[in-house]
């Protein structure tokens, strides 16, 4: 397989694996706002999402990773002295370390929803799907902007803004909900 295949094939499976990390944090909402409905009504949505999660996990999210991982290291491989001595790629694997983590804290959370074990809010749920997004973005950059500089500035702008996002939710929040 040449380059450019073994590349447009890490490049389709990033977006499915990104797909399904963000499709499955927004089940996790849902199921977790399900567990404040009436018994019947619960049980119905909770087993409804209990399939979707699992489908959506084992099927499209999790192969999707590693198929990721071995189109990617194997585009390393082809062309490891660019690549490794690349310091924008150092910051990209560091991003994609911090990806690998994130997809196994959700395998967590859809192991522990399967238990009927709920430690997350729906709001802390909400937040912790900008994780990916965060990633998603820097990673882009990186991969776009390489070793310009200006991909720093982007990154740490959008960072901010994601910061500013969130601070002004909470005190919309606040201002919302009646004392």
């Amino acid at each position: 397989m040449d380059f450019d295949t073994i590349k447009a094939l890490h490049i389709i499976f990033v977006v499915s694996w990104f797909a399904g990390l963000f499709y499955i944090v927004r089940l996790f909402v849902y199921h977790t706002e399900a567990q404040e409905k009436d018994e019947v009504e619960k049980r119905i949505l909770s087993t409804q999402f209990e399939i979707m999660e699992k489908r959506l996990w084992w099927i499209i999210t999790t192969p999707a990773m590693v198929l990721t991982l071995v189109f990617g290291t194997w585009m390393i491989v082809l062309n490891t002295d660019y690549y490794l001595q690349a310091s924008w790629m150092h910051i990209k694997l560091s991003f994609v370390a911090l990806l690998l983590v994130y997809h196994f804290v959700c395998q967590k959370i859809l192991f522990n929803f399967t238990k009927g074990n709920f430690n997350w809010k729906s709001g802390s749920l909400r937040l912790w799907n900008e994780v990916a997004t965060l990633c998603l973005v820097a990673i882009v950059f990186l991969v776009s902007l390489k070793d310009a500089m200006n991909w720093i500035k982007g990154t740490v702008g959008f960072f901010a803004v994601a910061v500013g996002l969130m601070i002004l939710i909470k005190i919309y929040k606040r201002l919302r909900t009646p004392n």
